[in-house]
């Protein structure tokens, strides 16, 4: 699981309210309601078992055979694992839920498999990482990649792209599987021809600026340590002719992208590179300044362009808000490529001390890419969640809070903590005293 941090407003493939379009039909928003209204009813009365009774009920419902049921089910599950961190209630059942959700994935319609992936991604989100994550991963990813090899339709693919970037950034404990999630990913944002039949699919605007920011989201956790410049190459090539696509989310994604390749140091030729002779093929000086030269042109080319779409005239029609998010962006990019100058941000998440500080492009990518994954819930688990406490570095002060409710349970368990330690230290002394009595006139 990589560390983090970041920005104003997800940006790529959309917020979460948006990611699933075909959800906002009168029953799955009557049943969502109910889901939450239940949750907080049991909450309110102080009954985690009334929690507990509420979420089975809809978890039987994803047996059912009838598709809109399961699809009612997973809204409402999708919801309550958006309003609530759920930890004590999904860790001793993820494994029926999780397979409940895969199975959504293989045999359901295009909106169960998009909610059975989100609720995926929200689990693993609510168990934070361990091996519990890490099972989800390894249960999960297989349906995922069969999605994004097929290209059944974007939406789908998009819903596959965001369940497999984060379950990886949770769940992954190597370098390995992080790579497999991310191949995969590229694939979607720069297809190959298929072996048999020779086609080049190409992912339209929506998808692709999903699949842009779903790769540098696992990059974020890759390291500048893990790097060899010429591996690089390539896909920084290719981000770098997305700068120039006609779609602005497609050139904002890519944009992040490239800023977050600067900092990790991915265009540099580092000198043990220079240096590297292999036993078998002995490069040439030639060859190594040419690496060196080529990245340098590449350096150039993309200072160019940021520059450029730091300034972009808005033209008749223009969208201004889209248009000023691009030039904030790619002006705070350019600053960074010219000063190293990192983007800053502060949030606060609670009271005077739960401040979420973001210093770095690694860190602002992860946060937008959470933020926007979690929607509505992203304040809710940025206060409770350990996860992104530990990805932030989030120090919060828990009965701050809490719910008049919740604060009266914490009091009451507090008093009869120091109760029962108040009765046990007099149980001792009483012990220790008769203990004396029976040495003097034993």
């Amino acid at each position: 699981m990589g560390k983090s941090k970041r920005n104003k407003g997800g940006r790529g493939s959309g917020g979460a309210d948006d990611q699933l379009d075909g959800g906002s039909d009168a029953d799955s928003v009557a049943s969502m309601s109910t889901a939450l209204s239940d949750l907080q009813l049991a909450q309110a009365t102080e009954h985690v078992s009334s929690q507990e009774f509420v979420l089975d009920k809809y978890v039987d419902e994803l047996y059912e055979k009838r598709g809109s049921t399961r699809e009612k089910a997973l809204g409402a599950l999708v919801d309550a694992f958006e309003s609530f961190v759920l930890l004590g209630l999904v860790e001793n059942k993820y494994v029926t839920l999780l397979s409940q959700f895969t199975n959504s994935i293989k045999k359901g319609s295009t909106k169960e498999a998009r909610l059975a992936c989100r609720a995926i991604g929200l689990l693993a989100i609510t168990l934070g990482a361990g091996s519990s994550s890490h099972e989800i991963m390894d249960e999960s990813e297989p349906q995922l990649l069969r999605i994004l090899q097929t290209w059944p339709d974007a939406p789908k693919m998009i819903s596959a792209l965001d369940c497999l970037a984060v379950i990886t950034f949770v769940g992954a404990t190597d370098l390995a599987e992080t790579q497999l999630s991310m191949r995969a990913i590229w694939d979607v944002i720069h297809p190959k021809s298929g072996s048999n039949v020779g086609i080049v699919r190409k992912p339209k605007p929506p998808l692709l600026a999903a699949a842009v920011s779903a790769w540098a989201f696992l990059l974020t956790t890759v390291g500048s340590s893990r790097r060899n410049t010429d591996s690089w190459k390539e896909p920084i090539t290719f981000l770098t002719s997305l700068l120039e696509a006609e779609d602005r989310a497609v050139r904002i994604a890519a944009g992040e992208a490239l800023a977050l390749c600067f900092e990790l140091k991915l265009l540099d030729v580092s000198t043990s590179e220079e240096a590297d002779v292999d036993s078998d093929i002995r490069e040439t000086s030639g060859s190594k300044n040419q690496l060196f030269l080529n990245m340098q042109a590449l350096k150039a080319k993309i200072s160019g362009l940021v520059y450029s779409l730091s300034m972009e005239a808005g033209g008749r029609g223009a969208d201004k808000k889209n248009l000023n998010d691009q030039r904030d962006l790619f002006q705070r990019i350019s600053d960074f490529i010219k000063s190293g100058e990192c983007p800053e941000e502060s949030l606060r998440i609670s009271g005077k001390n739960g401040i979420l500080r973001v210093t770095s492009w690694r860190e602002s990518i992860q946060l937008n890419y959470l933020r926007r994954f979690l929607g509505r819930g992203f304040l809710k688990h940025a206060q409770d969640n350990d996860l992104l406490h530990d990805i932030f570095d989030i120090k919060i002060d828990r009965v701050e809070n809490m719910s008049t409710t919740e604060k009266k349970i914490f009091r009451s368990e507090e008093e009869k903590g120091r109760a029962l330690k108040l009765n046990k230290e007099r149980r001792l002394a009483q012990e220790r005293k008769q203990n004396i009595l029976n040495d003097q006139y034993g």
